[in-house]
């Protein structure tokens, strides 16, 4: 697995095949598949290659689980485009954040936006808000666990505004409003390994369609 790029001057080029695995160098790639597809794993294993926590959190704070990496994490290679070269060169230089569903409230409360005292969902925004901002990579996974319909439009604005100032997104997700982005890579994970699809070409979004347009077609299934 090969992760290229630190910021959107990174080449806008398609996620490709790569003797190690795949490249990533568009600003924003969302990652899909099916639950234990292990885009889960991709993305905490992205975090650890980078040095966030894979707990979740800021480059600020490092491990805080006392977890070593994962041999994934461990294989992770960075390459520096233009503006991410200074990153990769010094440690101290690295900026970005992991915001995993599961341990988001413990990582949030680390990084000072008191979770409990707002919604799961205004917790996550918070940190969008006041975290989301410099030039780093931003891994995501599942954030549209906790948001509703319109919290999941903000979040689309927060992460176009951090890719115009120099951010790399990469996000797992279950979401076909997510991976609506305009100018996003779409990375399918599966029993197939990893390939690029359209967002047109999604299982998932053909499903959203078709059970909004019949609910009953799928629920008789599940429902007898």
């Amino acid at each position: 697995m090969v992760l290229c790029g630190c910021g959107s001057s990174a080449a806008r080029t398609r996620p490709t095949p790569h003797a190690d695995g795949l490249r990533f160098a568009a600003p924003v790639t969302f990652l899909v598949g099916e639950n234990g597809s292990g885009k889960s794993t991709l993305v905490e294993a992205l975090a650890e290659g980078f040095g966030l926590d894979p707990y979740g959190g800021s480059h600020d704070w490092q491990y805080a689980s006392h977890r070593p990496k994962s041999a994934l994490g461990e294989r992770i290679r960075f390459d520096a485009a233009p503006r991410g070269r200074r990153m990769l060169g010094s440690w101290s230089a690295r900026k970005g954040f992991f915001l995993r569903a599961e341990t988001a409230l413990d990582a949030l409360h680390r990084e000072g936006f008191a979770p409990h005292s707002v919604s799961h969902g205004e917790g996550f925004l918070a940190a969008f808000r006041g975290k989301f901002l410099q030039p780093g990579l931003y891994v995501m996974d599942e954030p549209e666990a906790a948001l509703s319909f319109t919290s999941c439009l903000e979040l689309l604005g927060h992460v176009n505004e951090l890719v115009k100032n120099g951010g790399q997104v990469i996000c797992a997700t279950h979401s076909p409003l997510l991976t609506a982005l305009p100018g996003a890579e779409i990375v399918e994970v599966g029993e197939h390994g990893m390939r690029r699809v359209e967002w047109s070409e999604l299982a998932l979004v053909d499903h959203w369609r078709r059970y909004l347009a019949d609910p009953r077609s799928y629920l008789r299934h599940v429902l007898e």
